[in-house]
C-alpha cells in the first residue's frame, strides 16, 4: 500500500471522475478537526503570496518549488522547514489571511469545528507582539465563522526544545492578550522530556486553559507517561508510541484519554517508517479514544479527508470511520449541547447511508 501525496488543493477542486461511494461518505461525514497547526497549514499558494509580498528570497519563488520543498527527509528536517516557512507572517494582515484560508478549507471537507494549534512562542522570537497575532487571528476566524459557518478555537503552544523559559513567556502572552477563543495551551517542537513544563502547565490550567501537550509521536511512551503525570494532559497531541508500553495502552484505554492521530504525519516525517506499520487500528482494537486529525495538511500533501481515506484503505470500516467522528466531537470543547447537536448529525447521516 502506498501513501497518496495530493496537491493541497485536491479536495477542494472538482472531480474528474464520480467518488466511491466511500469516498462520498467521507466527505459528507461532519467533522470535528481537533490536531491541526495554524502555520502548518500555510498553503503553498498562501505562502508564495506572502513571500512575494515582503521580499523574501529565502522561500522558494513558485508553488511546485514549495511543494517540493514540503518533503521532508525526518522530523528535525521538517521542524527547519516550518521554522522558514514562518518568516512569511509578519503583521496583522498575514495572520488574518492564514486564519481565514484555513477555515475555508476546513469546511470544505465538512468539518464544523477545529481546534487549531498557533505557534505562538515561534513569533513571539520573531520580535511579533502576541497582540498582532491574536488581532489577525481573530479577524480571520470571524471572516471564516461569517463566509463558512465553521467555529475555529486556539490552542497557542511552544517549541519544547527551548525550555520550560519559552514555556513561561508564552503563557504569560496568552493570558496578557489571549482573546476568549483560546480553549488550551500546548507544547510541540522536537520532542523532549515533559517534566520541566509541569510548573508552567499547572499555571495554565489553574487560568482555565486545557493542558494539550505533544507527546509519544516520536520519542517513546515515557513522554506519554509524563504529560500525564507531570503535564494532567487532558488530550494527546500523536500518542501513537504508546502501543510500545502494554502499561500505558491499559490506562488510556480504562481512563479513555484521547489520543490526536494524524498518520500522514507520522510517515512523512518518519516517526512511522510504512503505512502497513502504523498503529492506528491497533490502537482502535485496543478500545483506545482515538481522533483522527491532518496536523500539517499542505506540508504533509493530505487534508482530514485524506486522513480518513487513509484510515479506509488500512482497512477500518465506514461504521468505525464514523465512530472516529464521533471521537473526535466527544474529545473537543465544545459545549454539552453543541456536542450532542453533532453527535446526532453524524448518527443520522451514518444511519442514512446504511440505509442508502
Amino acid at each position: 500500500m502506498t501513501v497518496p501525496a495530493p496537491s493541497p488543493t485536491a479536495d477542494t477542486a472538482a472531480p474528474a471522475t464520480a467518488p466511491s461511494a466511500s469516498d462520498a461518505f467521507i466527505a459528507g461525514l461532519p467533522k470535528v478537526e481537533l490536531h491541526v497547526h495554524l502555520e502548518g497549514s500555510l498553503l503553498p499558494e498562501t505562502l508564495l503570496t506572502l513571500a512575494r509580498k515582503h521580499r523574501l528570497d529565502s522561500i522558494p519563488q513558485t508553488v511546485e518549488a514549495i511543494e517540493a520543498w514540503y518533503a521532508f527527509k525526518d522530523f528535525p528536517h521538517f521542524i527547519q522547514v516550518y521554522v522558514k516557512a514562518l518568516e512569511g507572517l509578519r503583521d496583522e494582515e498575514d495572520f488574518a489571511l492564514l486564519a481565514a484560508v484555513t477555515g475555508r478549507a476546513l469546511s470544505a471537507q465538512n468539518v464544523r469545528y477545529a481546534e487549531v494549534h498557533v505557534s505562538l512562542q515561534s513569533h513571539l522570537v520573531r520580535g511579533i507582539p502576541a497582540e498582532v497575532v491574536f488581532a489577525g487571528i481573530e479577524a480571520g476566524r470571524v471572516e471564516a465563522e461569517r463566509e463558512t459557518g465553521i467555529r475555529l478555537r486556539w490552542i497557542p503552544d511552544f517549541a519544547g526544545q527551548f525550555g520550560a523559559e519559552a514555556g513561561e513567556l508564552t503563557l504569560d502572552a496568552v493570558l496578557a492578550h489571549g482573546p476568549a477563543s483560546v480553549v488550551g495551551f500546548g507544547v510541540g517542537g522536537i520532542e523532549v522530556e515533559r517534566d520541566p513544563f509541569e510548573a508552567v502547565f499547572a499555571r495554565a490550567r489553574a487560568a482555565g486553559l486545557k493542558s494539550l501537550p505533544h507527546a509519544g509521536e516520536v520519542e517513546g511512551p515515557d513522554r506519554v507517561w509524563s504529560a500525564i503525570r507531570a503535564l494532567k494532559a487532558e488530550r494527546i497531541g500523536h500518542g501513537i508510541r504508546s502501543m510500545d508500553d502494554p502499561e500505558l495502552v491499559a490506562y488510556l484505554r480504562d481512563t479513555q484519554l484521547p489520543l490526536d492521530v494524524s498518520p500522514t504525519s507520522n510517515l512523512r516525517t518518519a516517526a512511522v517508517a510504512r503505512p502497513e506499520d502504523h498503529p492506528l487500528p491497533r490502537m482502535i482494537a485496543e478500545g483506545l479514544m482515538v481522533t483522527l486529525n491532518s496536523d500539517d495538511p499542505p506540508m504533509f500533501g493530505t487534508t482530514l479527508l485524506g486522513e480518513y481515506r487513509f484510515a479506509r484503505e488500512l482497512g477500518l470500516s465506514t461504521g468505525t470511520l464514523a465512530d472516529l467522528a464521533r471521537n473526535g466531537v466527544r474529545a473537543s470543547y465544545l459545549d454539552a449541547g453543541d456536542k450532542s447537536a453533532l453527535l446526532a448529525e453524524i448518527d443520522a447521516y451514518a444511519s442514512a447511508c446504511d440505509q442508502g
